[in-house]
């Protein structure tokens, strides 16, 4: 039975409970709610872990919260709660950064190799039973550019240097001697750096700093034989402005799992464009992740109860985990 100190968890999970729950049950009050019912459950609540980070119910429902401690984002990205009341408020944010890191990577190295060897148009010649010989490129020795030099990046960076790329990174600072990226440019300095790269990587976290880098000037930058690839924030990326870069050949192809607007909306040229991959947000999404969700929030419940240090606090500032303090 639950003593009448026992904490007071929301969780945000719309029609979809998270399963391996029964700890955490055991030892706090649990109300389980959807967008609409949000701000009736956080009444008298401690803390609210936000399974369903694809919600924006957060912003609309802060007005309730009159006495949570901690929020926990089921995500590595936490930019759905970083809205003025929760970055001026006392409350702590914490992210699920670790968990996505290898499963991205890995669609990274995938998308990669299906431009390089054309797997999309082998695909749709077999579909019409035709037999058309062509050379593929190679990927050893091309230079991939990464935007994004957290856990998720530096993944990415070590698995396309594994398969023989070279790479490098775009962060806030510059920098040399990367163990993972080798050398890293400055965010100012992006435009100047596309020309430099075959593949461009998006994995940023989403802040006014990098909101819309990739633009027309951005596209413009690239060589005409580059490929995109967003695996960040949709808002990372101008849409129209990456479509008319694609018509216009600026650039050849682009691999997309974020959208500005998710779903993709079925009347967007991106789904009818043969050089364009489109994934529905699910890059990171490898089995048994919903599972490690719940497992990384429960162990960071534990530290919160026992009032122990949590793990991979955001700075509110920044709007992401400061490697210092992951």
């Amino acid at each position: 039975m639950l003593g009448e100190d026992s904490p007071v968890l929301t969780v945000l999970c719309g029609d979809q409970v998270p399963a391996g729950m029964d700890g955490i049950e055991r030892s706090a009050t649990v109300r389980y709610t959807d967008d609409e019912g949000l701000a009736d459950a956080l009444r008298g609540a401690d803390a609210l872990f936000v399974y369903d980070f694809l919600s924006g119910a957060v912003p609309g429902a802060w007005h309730a919260a009159d006495r949570l401690h901690w929020v926990h984002m089921a995500s590595a990205g936490v930019d759905p709660v970083m809205f003025p009341g929760m970055r001026d408020s006392d409350v702590v944010l914490t992210n699920s950064r670790g968990v996505f890191d290898t499963p991205i990577a890995e669609y990274v190295l995938g998308v990669v190799l299906a431009f390089a060897k054309d797997f999309a148009r082998s695909v749709r010649l077999q579909d019409e039973t035709r037999w058309l010989h062509r050379e593929t490129e190679r990927i050893d020795g091309r230079h991939a550019m990464v935007m994004g030099t957290g856990p998720i990046g530096r993944a990415i960076a070590r698995m396309l240097r594994a398969a023989g790329m070279r790479v490098s990174g775009i962060g806030r600072t510059a920098r040399t001697e990367d163990p993972d990226f080798g050398t890293v440019h400055a965010q100012a300095d992006l435009i100047g750096r596309l020309p430099e790269a075959d593949y461009v990587v998006a994995v940023a976290p989403l802040t006014e700093q990098t909101r819309g880098a990739f633009d027309e000037r951005a596209f413009a930058a690239m060589k005409p034989g580059a490929r995109f690839i967003n695996v960040g924030r949709g808002e990372l990326t101008a849409t129209d402005d990456l479509i008319a870069a694609l018509r216009a050949g600026e650039i050849a192809g682009a691999a997309l799992d974020v959208f500005d607007t998710e779903p993709l909306p079925e009347g967007s040229p991106l789904w009818g464009m043969e050089n364009v991959l489109v994934s529905p947000h699910m890059s990171g999404d490898a089995v048994g992740w919903r599972s490690i969700l719940v497992e990384r929030f429960a162990e960071n419940f534990e530290r919160w109860r026992a009032g122990r240090p949590l793990h991979n606090v955001v700075d509110k500032n920044l709007g992401y985990v400061p490697s210092s303090a992951a």
